[in-house]
C-alpha cells in the first residue's frame, strides 16, 4: 500500500472499511503538498497522518510513522517522550492552538529542535477525537520570523524610504519615511496612484529604472536620481540615492514578478555641498589662470577683457563692460561678447558707444547702490525677447547680474553678466564670484585710464 493510501486508511479507524476514491486521494495530495510538516493523532495518541514534509525533516517515512503511539522509542528520547506526548495531547481539550518547542530524533540519530502548533480535533458528536500538529525546524521558523520582523521594521522605523511598486508601476506599500519624502499625508495616500502624480520631474528616469529591474533584474550599484516632488510646501528638487530589488513569488516553479522594491535615501544636501565645492574649486582655478594671463598683457584694457573671458567659462553666456565717460555723466560700452554667436569679449573700437539705459536699469541701479543687482524675466518666450531688448541686452538674455566697478574709492563703470534660458538664475554665490572678477577688472581699467587709454 502506498504512503498516501496508508495515511488515508489510518484516518478511518479500525471499525470502518477502507474506502478508495477521489476523496482519499485529494486528502493525500493536500497533505503532501503542504510546506509545513504535519502529523495527526487519534484520541489514544496513535499517529494517523504523516506528510512528506514531516518525512523530510525527521527522515521517517509515512509507513514507518503511521500507527505508532506517540514518539516514544523512535522520534523522541525515552526521557522526553512522555513530556512530548503529554503536552501534545493536552491540546485535544485546550482552547485554541498550543505552541511548544521539542527536541525530536531524526531517523539517522541526530536531534532537531522543532516548533509545533497543535490543536484539538472534534468528532461528529462534538467530543474530542484527536490532535493535529504542524511543526517546522526552529531555525527555519526563526528565519521566517526574522524576515517578517525585517519587513515590519523597514515599513515602520527605517531611515530609508521604502516603496513596493507593483508590475503596473504603482505604489503598493509605502513606509512612513517614504511617505514624508513623497510629500504624502500618510502611508496610504500614495497607494495605487501613478508615479507621475507624486513626482513632478524625473518620473521617466524612475519608471525606466523600474522597467529595467522587472525585465533584467536589479542593477549592480546604487543609482542617484534628481527628482522634483510635490509637497505641502510646494515643489522640491531632491537627489535620492536609490537601490532596486526585483520581487518574485517563492511559491511558483518559475519566478513570477510581483513588482519592485525601491529603497532610497535623500542625499540632496551632500550632493549640493559637493557641487558647491567643485564650483568653488573651478572658479578659484579660473581666477588664478586669469591672473597669470592678464599679467602677460601689456595693454591694461586687454587685461580687463582677458579677465572677463576667463570668468565666462561655466558662469554666463555674455559679458558687457560699460565704463563711465570722462565727464562722469553717462555710460559707454567699452567691450562685449558677440550678441549673435558665442565668442570672446572684444573691445569696442571708435571711442565706445554711449548707452541710453532707461531709468531703473539694473546697471544704473548697481552704480547707485555701489553693489550688485540681480534680475530675471518672468514672461514667456515673446516677453523674454522684448525684456532683453528694452534693456539693451542680447535677445536671448533671461537672467542678469550687474556689478559696479570700483577702484581707489571711485566708480569706474559696471560689468553685466547675462545668462540664457538654458542656465539657472544668478544666486548669492554667483554675486560673490562676479564681485571678485569685477575687482580685478576695475584695477585694470583704472590703470588704463592712468595711462590715458
Amino acid at each position: 500500500m502506498s504512503a498516501s493510501r496508508s495515511e488515508a486508511t489510518s484516518a478511518l479507524g479500525p471499525d470502518e472499511p477502507e474506502r478508495d476514491g477521489p476523496g482519499s486521494d485529494l486528502l493525500a495530495a493536500l497533505l503532501d503538498g503542504m510546506d509545513a510538516a504535519l502529523c495527526a493523532f487519534d484520541a489514544d495518541g496513535v499517529i494517523t497522518h504523516w506528510n512528506r514534509e514531516a518525512e523530510r525533516i525527521l527522515g521517517w517515512s509515512p509507513e514507518e510513522a503511521v500507527g505508532r503511539r506517540g514518539f516514544a522509542g523512535w522520534a523522541a528520547r525515552a526521557a522526553d517522550a512522555d513530556e512530548v506526548r503529554g503536552r501534545l495531547m493536552a491540546a485535544m481539550t485546550a482552547p485554541g492552538r498550543q505552541v511548544h518547542e521539542f527536541a525530536l530524533l531524526r531517523k539517522d540519530g541526530g536531534r532537531v529542535l522543532v516548533r509545533t502548533q497543535s490543536a484539538g480535533v472534534r468528532g461528529a458528536d462534538g467530543r474530542p477525537a484527536g490532535v493535529y500538529c504542524a511543526f517546522s525546524e526552529v531555525h527555519a521558523q526563526i528565519d521566517l520570523e526574522r524576515s517578517i520582523a525585517l519587513s515590519e521594521a523597514l515599513f515602520e522605523d527605517a531611515a530609508w524610504g521604502v516603496v513596493l511598486v507593483d508590475v503596473d508601476l504603482r505604489p503598493a506599500v509605502v513606509n512612513r519615511h517614504a511617505a514624508r519624502m513623497l510629500g504624502s499625508g500618510g502611508r496610504t495616500t500614495p497607494l495605487g496612484r501613478p508615479l507621475g502624480e507624486l513626482i513632478v520631474q524625473g518620473v521617466e528616469e524612475v519608471e525606466g529604472a523600474l522597467h529595467h529591474v522587472l525585465a533584467d533584474g536589479a542593477p549592480g550599484a546604487l543609482v542617484e536620481l534628481w527628482l522634483t516632488v510635490r509637497g505641502e510646501e510646494g515643489e522640491r528638487r531632491r537627489c535620492w540615492r536609490s537601490g532596486f530589488l526585483r520581487l518574485a513569488s517563492p511559491l511558483a516553479e518559475e519566478p513570477v514578478p510581483l513588482g519592485v522594491g525601491w529603497l532610497f535615501q535623500d542625499v540632496t544636501e551632500a550632493r549640493l555641498a559637493e557641487q558647491e565645492a567643485d564650483r568653488l574649486r573651478f572658479r578659484f582655478s579660473q581666477l588664478h589662470r586669469a591672473a597669470r594671463a592678464a599679467a602677460e598683457c601689456e595693454d591694461p584694457m586687454e587685461a580687463a577683457t582677458t579677465r572677463l573671458d576667463f570668468a565666462l567659462a561655466g558662469f554666463a553666456d555674455h559679458a558687457l563692460l560699460d565704463v563711465l565717460s570722462e565727464d562722469g555723466e553717462r555710460l559707454v560700452r567699452a567691450a562685449a561678447t558677440p550678441s549673435g554667436a558665442p565668442g570672446p569679449v572684444a573691445r569696442i573700437t571708435g571711442g565706445g558707444i554711449p548707452l541710453r539705459y532707461p531709468h531703473g536699469h539694473p546697471a544704473l541701479q548697481a552704480m547707485d547702490r555701489v553693489g550688485s543687482v540681480r534680475t530675471s524675466t518672468g514672461g514667456g518666450p515673446g516677453r523674454t525677447e522684448s525684456w532683453a531688448v528694452e534693456r539693451r541686452w542680447p535677445r536671448d538674455a533671461v537672467h542678469a547680474l550687474s556689478t559696479v566697478l570700483r577702484s581707489r574709492g571711485r566708480t569706474l563703470g559696471v560689468v553685466t553678466f547675462l545668462r540664457s534660458a538654458n542656465r539657472p538664475r544668478f544666486e548669492r554665490p554667483d554675486v560673490e564670484y562676479a564681485e571678485s572678477v569685477a575687482t580685478h577688472v576695475a584695477t585694470a581699467l583704472d590703470l588704463a585710464r592712468a595711462r590715458g587709454g
